[in-house]
């Protein structure tokens, strides 16, 4: 059992500020590695930290079990949070995510291949032809990214 099952235990469902991760994982075209949920929302890699676990190996972490994929240099992109990004799951849970956004052109190993426990179907997108029913975040991740660095 993890951190976040192991607080809830706790607290219950009452609102946590929760940090998270979320990486986009560009390929030598310059695609952006998109992984659709379970819920059919289209997202970048990414979830949230365990105890003691730094925000880039968390995010490698999840790049590779949700994908399969191993990355290496993550540059980051910024933090997204506030009370516009409030959850509140099926459950009853709540959460503020606090997400930390990078991106990797570094793509060190292993085969794309969907974790069916996490998502239904994963591609790589141009950075202007995104799905649609896409997270929020992950235009937003995007316009801060291409506003910084060149592509």
């Amino acid at each position: 059992m993890g951190y976040i099952e192991d607080l809830r235990k706790i607290v219950g469902s009452r609102p946590l500020n929760l940090v998270g991760t979320a990486v986009g994982v560009l390929n030598q075209k310059g695609e952006i590695l998109l992984q659709q949920r379970l819920n059919g929302v289209w997202g970048v890699p990414g979830g949230f930290l365990e105890l003691g676990e730094s925000t880039e190996d968390a995010g490698r972490r999840e790049v590779l079990e949700e994908t399969g994929l191993q990355i290496g240099k993550l540059e980051l992109v910024g933090v997204f949070s506030g009370k516009e990004h409030f959850v509140t799951l099926p459950n009853g849970d709540e959460f503020y995510p606090i997400t930390i956004a990078y991106v990797t052109k570094e793509i060190l190993g292993g085969e794309l291949e969907v974790n069916k426990e996490e998502g239904l179907d994963a591609q790589f997108f141009g950075l202007y032809q995104l799905p649609e029913n896409i997270n929020p975040l992950i235009p937003n991740v995007l316009h801060t990214y291409l506003q910084t660095r060149k592509v």
